[in-house]
C-alpha cells in the first residue's frame, strides 16, 4: 500500500512548483526536506529577474509565498532526510531516519550547495569568518573589511549586499573581467565600498580563533601577497546534492543528475528538476519550469501504471 503517490525530495523553487502541480493533478503528494524550506534561494537577499516582481523581492519572501501556496493545497512537509531509495516492483521505498515510506514515484529536487575552495584554513575557520551566505552572516561584519571570492552573479550580488554592513568589500577573481550580468557589474563598479583584485586566486586563509588574513596569488605574474581582512565569503560554484541517489540513477561527471527533456532519469518512475539536474542554466525561472514538467511527467507515469 502506498503512503503517497508522489514524493518530492527538496523544497526549493523546483520542489515547491512540483508539489503545486502534482497536488493540482489530484495526486497524493509529500515534500521531504532535510534542512529548511526554500533551498539556497531563501538565502538570497535580492531577486530582480523573476517575472511578476518589478519592485524586486527577497529570496525568503518569494519562497515563503511559494510555500504558502503549496500548503494551502494541503501538501504536507516532512522535515527529514531521505537516506536511500530502493525500487521494489512499481514501488519506491524511501528510507528516513525513523521510518520508511512507500511511494509510487519520486521527484528529486534536492538542489546544490556552495562549492569550497579546498585551501588551508577554510574548514578550520568556517563559521569564524569564513562564510558561504551573505544574507545569513553579513550583519556580523559591520564596519569590517571583507573579501568575496568569485565573479558570477551570486558573488557580485552578495558582495553588494555585504556593503550594507562592511566598510570595504574586495572582489577576488581569477580572471580580468567578471562573469556576472552587465547590469550587475555596473552596479558593483559604481559602488564606492567595492574594489576588485583581478587575475588572482586565494592560497590560504589565516587566523587563530577567527579570520585575520588571506594569501593571494596573481595567476599572471605569480606574485604572492597577504591581505588583512575580517571575513571571507566564497561563491565559486555549486555541487549537486545527489550522493544519496548516486547508485541508482545516471549522473554526469560532476555528479549532476542526467534527465531527458521530460525530467525523466535513467530509473523509470524517478524524475529530477532544478539545480540538481544536468543543465546549462540554473535560475529560479528554469527551476520552476523543471518542477512543473517533472510533476506532469510523474502524473503521466502513474497513469500508465494504472492501465
Amino acid at each position: 500500500m502506498l503512503d503517497y503517490q508522489v514524493a518530492i525530495i527538496g523544497s526549493g523553487p523546483a520542489g515547491l512548483t512540483a508539489g503545486l502541480y502534482a497536488k493540482r493533478a489530484c495526486l497524493n503528494t509529500v515534500i521531504l526536506e532535510k534542512n529548511f524550506i526554500g533551498g539556497l534561494v531563501a538565502t538570497t537577499y535580492k531577486i530582480a529577474n523573476y517575472p511578476g516582481f518589478p519592485e524586486e523581492i527577497t529570496g525568503a519572501d518569494l519562497t515563503d509565498r511559494m510555500r504558502t501556496q503549496v500548503e494551502n493545497l494541503g501538501v504536507p512537509f516532512v522535515m527529514e532526510e531521505v537516506e536511500k531509495i530502493t525500487p521494489v516492483g512499481n514501488i519506491f521505498k524511501l528510507k528516513l531516519p525513523q521510518k520508511e515510506l512507500n511511494v509510487g514515484s519520486v521527484i528529486i529536487t534536492s538542489g546544490a550547495y556552495p562549492a569550497k575552495l579546498n585551501i588551508q584554513g577554510e574548514n578550520r575557520l568556517q563559521g569564524r569568518g569564513v562564510s558561504y551566505c551573505a544574507t545569513c552572516d553579513g550583519a556580523f561584519f559591520r564596519d569590517k573589511k571583507l573579501v568575496v571570492i568569485g565573479g558570477g552573479d551570486s558573488a557580485i550580488e552578495e558582495a553588494a549586499f555585504l556593503t550594507r554592513f562592511a566598510s570595504k568589500v574586495s572582489i577576488v577573481h581569477r580572471r580580468d573581467e567578471l562573469r556576472a550580468q552587465k547590469f550587475i557589474q555596473e552596479e558593483a563598479f559604481n559602488n564606492p565600498k567595492m574594489d576588485f583584485i583581478w587575475d588572482s586566486i586565494p592560497l590560504e586563509i589565516h587566523g587563530d580563533k577567527k579570520v585575520e588574513k588571506i594569501t593571494l596569488k596573481n595567476v599572471k605574474t605569480g606574485e604572492v601577497s597577504t591581505k588583512d581582512i575580517d571575513g571571507i565569503f566564497i561563491y565559486v560554484g555549486l555541487r549537486p546534492a545527489s550522493a544519496f541517489i548516486s547508485e541508482l540513477i545516471r549522473l554526469d561527471d560532476n555528479k549532476f543528475i542526467i534527465t531527458d527533456e521530460d525530467m525523466r532519469t535513467s530509473c523509470r518512475g524517478i524524475f529530477a528538476a532544478g539545480d540538481v539536474r544536468h543543465k546549462s542554466v540554473r535560475q529560479i525561472s528554469t527551476a520552476v519550469g523543471d518542477g512543473a514538467v517533472a510533476a506532469l511527467s510523474a502524473q503521466k507515469y502513474l497513469n500508465e501504471q494504472g492501465d
